[in-house]
């Protein structure tokens, strides 16, 4: 078997330090926020390249509570992409304002810089550019256009700890940035856990408030708030993982460049990565039409694979209230039906890889996907 992701291999290699810190916070019964938070926080942000970081309960909290801080509620529209996980768009539901969709780039799966423009109205307060997979979207652009119009800048970085943008580090580009430290996530807690960065002390003091609900001291409960505090044990093991977070996201990028060499000329559609860009690899994701029978030959061969993601918000029935339709956002829609994410984890071995990659190829090279015919279409 060659799992899709294997938490126990990580474990297995830090596991006296993860074991030490968590048995410390249980000894000093440090179990909501604390100091391991606190340290945590300040550590995370000096890795992202900004002044400040607000621990929470989850990266949907850290969305929500960003979202808040920079005063988007009822009556605004927050622009967003369609090609991502729900709680990008849950984020915005839960302040009352309104979601409003632009289209991907059919490469890098990240907004369309293009099309932000035509979707502003006098109510868009906020634009959250998703930068998914472990690839940051195309900032300069999107940072100029909110310069113009005044908007907040809002980055989805759940999966994009480490990622760079023309030597930025995701998360520091924005007026805020919110990670999630889900126990996949490249920085991953043994639990829920989530983070705001910024440079803005305004923003930190107001997200502090609004996690813990919303007291500025103890009983002092300045705005209506949330318990959102990220607990003190999660706080504890992500110290220790952060120690090792560079090493394992060259693993990942080392993974990564062992497929793209393995694929190479094939007719296997691998990530497109931009030439100004660090790629942490969240995720390795190709293209296939035929993405049932492959998923469903690969795992009969033992290769777990993920799919990231199989229908586009616009179209699930939660958000039907929106008013979007199929066809709308063709880019998103051709992506969730085509992506395949194959294994990738930071001890994924070479022969692990190279197992993937051959019977990947096979189902590429086969009659259902002949090599005169692309396996997948990419614009």
């Amino acid at each position: 078997m060659v799992p899709f992701v294997d938490l126990k291999a990580q474990y297995r290699s830090i596991k006296d330090e993860v074991n030490a810190a968590i048995l410390g916070v249980i000894e000093r019964c440090e179990f909501t926020l604390g100091s391991e938070v606190a340290a945590f926080e300040k550590e995370f942000a000096a890795y992202c390249q900004v002044e400040h970081g607000i621990g929470v309960n989850t990266g949907t909290s850290a969305l929500h509570l960003a979202l808040l801080a920079a005063g988007v509620g009822p009556g605004d529209e927050v622009i967003t992409v369609p090609f991502t996980f729900v709680a990008t768009v849950s984020a915005i539901d839960y302040t009352g304002a309104k979601p409003v969709f632009v289209d991907i780039d059919p490469k890098t799966f990240t907004m369309d810089v293009n099309a932000i423009e035509a979707a502003i109205t006098d109510k868009t307060k906020a634009i959250i550019p998703v930068h998914l997979y472990g690839q940051t979207a195309d900032m300069d652009p999107i940072l100029e256009i909110a310069r113009k119009r005044g908007l907040v800048v809002i980055e989805d970085a759940c999966q994009a700890h480490g990622a760079e943008y023309k030597g930025r580090r995701a998360g520091s580009m924005g007026h805020m940035g919110c990670f999630s430290f889900y126990p996949g996530k490249n920085l991953g807690a043994y639990g829920e856990g989530g983070m705001v960065v910024t440079n803005s002390p305004d923003f930190t003091r107001t997200i502090r408030m609004l996690r813990d609900w919303g007291a500025e001291k103890k009983y002092q409960h300045v705005l209506k708030g949330y318990n959102f505090r990220l607990e003190g044990i999660q706080g504890a093991v992500l110290r220790v993982k952060l120690k090792y977070l560079e090493a394992w996201t060259e693993a990942r990028r080392a993974a990564a460049a062992r497929y793209d060499q393995w694929f190479a000329d094939s007719n296997v559609p691998t990530p497109y990565v931009r030439p100004d860009a660090r790629h942490v690899y969240h995720l390795y994701a190709i293209r296939t039409q035929h993405r049932q029978a492959w998923q469903d030959t690969l795992l009969a061969q033992g290769i777990q694979t993920g799919i990231h993601y199989p229908t586009p918000v616009h179209l699930l029935p939660a958000f039907a209230d929106l008013g979007y339709e199929a066809g709308q956002f063709p880019h998103a829609e051709a992506a969730a039906r085509e992506v395949l994410s194959l294994p990738m984890f930071p001890e994924l071995t070479a022969a692990q890889g190279e197992q993937v990659a051959q019977a990947v190829l096979a189902l590429a090279s086969s009659a259902d996907a002949p090599a005169d015919a692309p396996a997948a279409t990419v614009a």
